[in-house]
């Protein structure tokens, strides 16, 4: 669900790049001559800079657009959203300036689930939809957890249960002033995906790519074969080698599904 980068770990970490005005979007690439903008959402954890190399390794007709949630980064002051609700307003109101020309979403993990309600949210709100929406590492909202929840525990088990998710490095669990910076941030977002609740609707409008690790042994083909449910247009799914965090150690090869399905719908007319 998560991992602690480098980035991550400093408080002053990423701010903005480019020339975006907004805490809450950053371009690590600005490219403003691109006909298709790519919005990423990062996992439960993460931030803005998960995607700061992803310009070099996509189509340059393609802009990334990276989200940076409050309380990480160069936003660590400011006061964390602990529930989706808030999450998704927050994102409504900045995210709009950036939807002048066509663009996809594509979230990881928690990331998935934050690009799947703002896309609904834009939808019910009649503003401008995503042309794409590429989910990876989460399986289709409708499922129910199979995990039990973990955001309120006591520290120590809290971090026990970090180590068994995997993904973040053992000494920054064992550093104790590093991880008291650290646990607001992943209780936060570990609240968010946990208290997360379905709500039924229409599927949307747009084609939907489903990415998954094929060691992932908490997101399986079936569950994100599920995501068809919502959507009206083909689903794609693809696996890669690895776990959970098949984005960090397939990156190469995730990148090119991306580039693939991002520069299809250029040429289909889409963008």
């Amino acid at each position: 669900m998560f991992v602690v980068n480098q980035d991550t770990c400093s408080p002053t970490g990423v701010g903005h790049w480019g020339s975006s005005p907004s805490a809450w979007v950053s371009y690590p690439r600005p490219n403003p001559q691109a006909r298709l903008r790519l919005i990423c959402f990062p996992y439960a954890g993460g931030g803005a800079s998960i995607f700061r190399t992803w310009p070099q390794a996509l189509p340059p007709t393609v802009e990334v657009c990276a989200v940076q949630p409050p309380g990480r980064e160069g936003r660590f002051k400011e006061v964390l959203i602990r529930d989706l609700a808030g999450l998704v307003q927050g994102l409504l109101s900045e995210l709009a300036e950036h939807l002048d020309k066509p663009f996809a979403f594509f979230g990881h993990s928690l990331g998935a689930i934050v690009a799947f309600e703002v896309a609904c949210a834009l939808r019910a709100r009649q503003l401008p939809t995503p042309v794409a929406l590429l989910v990876s590492g989460r399986g289709a909202p409708q499922l129910p957890r199979r995990e039990a929840p973990i955001h309120q525990l006591p520290d120590a088990p809290f971090i026990d249960a970090l180590r068994r998710l995997g993904g973040t490095p053992e000494p920054i669990l064992q550093h104790q002033e590093l991880m008291q910076v650290l646990l607001p941030v992943l209780r936060g977002d570990f609240s968010i995906a946990e208290t997360y609740v379905y709500s039924e609707r229409a599927p949307l409008d747009c084609p939907i790519s489903a990415f998954g690790g094929d060691e992932d042994t908490g997101v399986s083909r079936a569950d994100l074969a599920a995501w068809q449910l919502q959507t009206s247009q083909p689903l794609s799914v693809r696996l890669f080698a690895g776990g959970h965090f098949f984005i960090h150690t397939d990156r190469d090869g995730l990148l090119e599904a991306v580039s693939a399905d991002l520069l299809g719908l250029v040429h289909d007319g889409d963008c």
